[in-house]
């Protein structure tokens, strides 16, 4: 198998006046879209269970790791939700979503299903260390990744990246260690449908 299955969407057309063809699908992340994914400053996270609201949560900070062709994990940081780790204990599916701001389009979807992995796994001695040492940091999610699929992106807005905001991570470190534990327990302990995280 070629690792790839191109189909064909003829949605826009090419300078030429003929349709093009605007997608593809791969069963893995060729090395030419690995480099896309790590030039990228955001990526969105959707998670649902089969009847739960569907969460839909943009990410940065350089947050996310491809670990191979088939696998990226990246660091959750605290938030005032925990929706995704409720959503995966229960139905593991995932989708990453990463679009172009600048230059070339291209809008780019990891299909595939995750876990999560806690301070107090093993795992988390092995792919914490790939990371930024974050404040707040609560969980790595681990991807695998069984499809993937590009599409043009030609309807997304140029945008300039300026940098990355910083008020988290002074948020983070003022409450410290215990402080943020402490936020754990009262905001992550449930999803907003009342599914369990078994978090905090």
């Amino acid at each position: 198998m070629s690792g790839r299955v191109d189909y064909m969407l003829y949605s826009a057309a090419s300078q030429d006046g003929e349709f093009d063809k605007m997608s593809k699908l791969y069963t893995k992340i060729p090395q030419k879209l690995q480099q896309f994914i790590e030039d990228q400053k955001i990526f969105f996270v959707a998670t649902a269970t089969a009847d739960s609201r569907i969460n839909l949560s943009p990410k940065g900070m350089d947050s996310l790791r491809i670990l191979d062709s088939n696998r990226v994990a990246w660091l959750n940081v605290t938030g005032s939700g925990n929706e995704t780790a409720a959503h995966v204990q229960e139905n593991p599916r995932m989708t990453l979503m990463f679009t172009a701001f600048q230059e070339n389009p291209m809008i780019l979807r990891l299909y595939g299903t995750a876990r999560a992995i806690h301070k107090d796994d093993a795992e988390w001695q092995l792919l914490f260390p790939l990371f930024q040492p974050l404040p707040g940091a609560r969980q790595i999610f681990d991807l695998n990744v069984d499809l993937v699929q590009t599409s043009c992106g030609m309807a997304v807005p140029l945008y300039d990246y300026i940098g990355e905001r910083e008020q988290l991570n002074a948020w983070a470190e003022k409450k410290g260690e215990e402080g943020v534990e402490a936020y754990w327990k009262e905001t992550n302990h449930s999803s907003l449908d009342g599914k369990p995280t078994h978090f905090a």
